[in-house]
C-alpha cells in the first residue's frame, strides 16, 4: 500500500497494491498495522455503506464535537468525485479543498481525519461508496456546508441541473455562516 499525504495536513490518499491473474484480482483494503505504520493510531467502530445514482451528492458533511469523525473513504462500484475541505481554525489550509476521484477501477482509498467537511458526487450511473468512521453517529451533532459554497468554489465535475441533493444537503449554510467547531 501507498500512503500518500495530500496538500490538506492529515488527509491521506491510499493506493492498495493489486493482485490480479485471468481469474480476477485480490488487494487487502485495509491493514491495521501498516494505518498506524504511516497515519496513526485509529479504532474504527462502524463501516457504513451507500449506493446511489449518477447526480447525487451527499455532502458536505462533519459532525461536531464530542462526535467528530475521521473517515476512510473508498468507491466499491462505479466513480465519485470526492471532496475534503479543512474545517481546522487552527490550519493554514483553513477552508481549503482538494478532490479525488475513487472508483472501482483505481481502488484508492482517502483517509479524512477529523475537523474536515467530506461530501462526494456520483460520476457513474451508479456507485457503491463504503467508509469506516472512529466514532458514531450523533444526529444532535450532525452538520455541513454548502456543496456548492461560492467562496469555496469547489468544481464538482458535473452540471449544476444534474445535482440531486436531499432536503437537509440542500439547507446547509456556506462556510462563513459556520462557526467552525474544530
Amino acid at each position: 500500500m501507498e500512503f500518500k499525504e495530500t496538500k490538506l495536513k492529515g488527509c491521506y490518499i491510499i493506493t492498495p497494491n493489486i493482485f490480479g491473474d485471468p481469474r480476477g484480482y485480490f488487494f487487502e483494503s485495509f491493514n491495521q498495522q501498516l494505518f498506524e505504520d504511516n497515519i496513526g493510531k485509529i479504532s474504527f467502530v462502524q463501516d457504513n455503506e451507500s449506493r446511489s445514482s449518477y447526480g447525487v451528492l451527499r455532502g458536505l458533511h462533519f459532525q461536531k464535537p464530542p462526535f467528530n469523525q475521521a473517515k476512510l473513504v473508498r468507491c466499491v462500484e462505479g466513480k465519485v468525485l470526492d471532496v475534503v475541505v479543512d474545517l481546522r481554525k487552527d490550519s493554514n489550509t483553513y477552508g481549503k479543498h482538494i478532490t479525488v476521484e475513487l472508483s472501482a477501477e483505481n481502488k484508492k482509498q482517502l483517509f479524512v481525519p477529523r475537523g474536515f467537511a467530506h461530501g462526494f458526487v456520483v460520476l457513474s450511473e451508479t456507485a457503491i461508496f463504503s467508509y469506516k468512521v472512529d466514532n458514531w453517529y450523533s444526529a444532535q451533532s450532525d452538520s455541513g456546508i454548502a456543496y456548492n459554497d461560492v467562496d469555496l468554489n469547489i468544481d464538482w465535475q458535473i452540471d449544476e441541473e444534474a445535482v440531486l441533493l436531499s432536503v437537509k444537503d440542500s439547507q446547509l449554510q456556506s462556510l462563513a455562516q459556520l462557526n467552525s467547531p474544530f
